[in-house]
């Protein structure tokens, strides 16, 4: 069993920011498979289905960003994974947007969803995959970071994510389940 976890924070304040595009594609992958969210167990909502042709389990942790990893220790510890069984999907403002990169293992670059998930797995051996949100820039350059994650996509970014992301996503899974064979 593969877990994947895609990372953001709850209620709908948040639902369609920057930080919560794991939480975005997710959804999306359940969708094109006509597979709703199953209910809440492990401080997450979660899912399960058959997914390129491995049995997997998807979560949403509900604890907000800064702790997601609690929610992933929690189901590897349930089903008795190991860290390189996982694979997160996280927000990178260092990826240009609308761009998915892979990458197993390495530290968590900043992200604090990724910096607690090492510290709770206590293994750094797992994949992620860096799903592009870009820097502001424009007439945003000044912005902050932090607000610039936290806000809302517009309609047209939001069309880049559910459809071109999800599928670089889907793309970039297979090959994480194709090298773990």
């Amino acid at each position: 069993m593969k877990l994947i976890v895609g990372l953001g924070n709850p209620g709908s304040k948040y639902k369609t920011t920057r930080h919560n595009a794991g939480f975005l594609i997710l959804d999306q992958i359940l969708l094109r498979n006509n597979v709703s969210w199953q209910g809440k167990k492990f401080d997450s909502e979660f899912g399960r289905m058959r997914l390129l042709g491995e049995d997997c389990l998807l979560l949403k942790p509900q604890t907000f960003m800064n702790l997601s990893g609690k929610s992933v220790a929690q189901a590897c510890r349930f089903f008795k994974l190991e860290s390189e069984d996982v694979v997160v999907l996280h927000d990178d403002v260092d990826v240009p947007f609308g761009k998915v990169k892979a990458r197993m293992g390495g530290g968590a670059g900043g992200h604090n969803g990724i910096r607690s998930t090492i510290s709770e797995l206590g293994s750094e051996d797992f994949a992620r995959l860096k799903l592009g949100v870009g820097k502001p820039s424009g007439d945003k350059a000044q912005m902050d970071v932090a607000d610039w994650v936290l806000a809302n996509f517009s309609d047209d970014e939001l069309n880049v994510v559910e459809k071109a992301m999800v599928d670089e996503t889907l793309l970039r899974i297979q090959g994480i389940f194709q090298q773990s064979r």
